[in-house]
C-alpha cells in the first residue's frame, strides 16, 4: 500500500477514478488535498444523565443539527460534529485518511477524534469530529480549508457499504 503524491492524485482525478466535488486543483499539496468546512454541524445537547455506548447507540439522540450563518464558536473542551463541503468518491482500490492541518492544530483544534480512516468505494462528505483542546474559544468559519485528505492505494478491492455510505450531513 502506498500514499498518492500530488501527480498521482491528479492522474487519478483525470481518469475519473477519484472525484472531489467541488474541486480546486490549487488545493492539492505534495501528498494530500485540503478540504473545506461546511456550515452544517451537530451540537451535543446538555444532558445530565448518562448515555449508554453500545453498537446500536444513536448519536442523533444526544446531538442536534444546526446550520450557521457566520461562524461557530467552539468553547474550550467542547466537541462538535462538522462536515466537509466536498464530496469524495473513491474507487474500490483507493482508501484514505482524514487529517487535521498543522496550522489549526497549533491553535488546539483537532478535526477528528478517532475515525480518520475512509474506506475504498465511498461517495460522501467527510464528517469531522472537531474538538477544541485549547484554553481559548475558537471561531470556526465555513469555507475554511480545515483538514486534508490523504489517498492510499489498497492491495485488492473493496467497497464500503456501511450506514454512512452516502452521508451529506454531520
Amino acid at each position: 500500500m502506498s500514499i498518492l503524491t500530488h501527480d498521482e492524485i491528479l492522474k487519478e482525478i483525470k481518469k475519473g477514478r477519484i472525484r472531489i466535488e467541488p474541486f480546486d486543483p490549487a488545493r492539492i499539496g505534495p501528498a494530500s488535498v485540503d478540504l473545506r468546512l461546511d456550515n452544517k454541524f451537530r451540537v451535543f445537547k446538555k444532558i445530565h444523565d448518562s448515555f449508554v455506548v453500545k453498537e446500536d447507540s444513536d448519536y442523533e439522540e444526544v446531538t442536534e443539527y444546526v446550520e450557521i450563518e457566520d461562524y461557530f464558536l467552539l468553547m474550550p473542551g467542547e466537541s462538535v460534529l462538522g462536515i466537509t463541503k466536498e464530496t469524495i468518491t473513491l474507487p474500490e482500490d483507493i482508501s484514505g485518511w482524514l487529517e487535521g492541518r498543522s496550522t489549526f492544530a497549533r491553535l488546539g483544534l483537532t478535526v477528528h477524534v478517532t475515525a480518520s480512516f475512509m474506506h475504498p468505494g465511498i461517495k460522501n462528505k467527510q464528517v469531522l469530529e472537531i474538538n477544541n483542546v485549547s484554553s481559548i474559544p475558537l471561531e470556526l468559519y465555513p469555507d475554511t480549508y480545515i483538514c486534508q485528505f490523504i489517498f492510499q492505494r489498497c492491495e485488492g478491492k473493496a467497497r464500503y457499504k456501511g450506514k454512512f455510505k452516502q452521508q451529506t450531513r454531520p
